[in-house]
């Protein structure tokens, strides 16, 4: 199902674990957000458009909007799609 983007829909934080601590970055990118009903809480899946971040598929955690709110969660699953495209699974903390 997906979510109504908010007005800042492409902008998108992400933090990666490196050897000297968290590291947070930001993108502005083109995505859709659909949440998975299948689990509860429900989790979302990103599905972000190229170009990207080469590092975005490994980000432990990301802060989005949808539906007018700041949503963040951890990243459980990423993969790169056939059209260079990348799509994250996200548990909501």
């Amino acid at each position: 199902m997906p979510l109504a983007p908010a007005a800042d829909s492409t902008h998108l934080d992400y933090g990666l674990d490196t050897m000297f601590g968290r590291e947070t970055k930001s993108v502005d990118c083109q995505f859709d957000v659909e949440r998975l009903d299948a689990d509860e809480p429900p989790w979302f899946a990103l599905h972000v458009l190229p170009p990207i971040p080469e590092d975005l598929d490994k980000a432990q955690i990301v802060v989005f909007s949808a539906e007018g709110r700041r949503i963040s969660g951890i990243v459980r699953r990423a993969k790169r799609l056939a059209d260079d495209s990348l799509q994250l699974e996200v548990e909501p903390d």
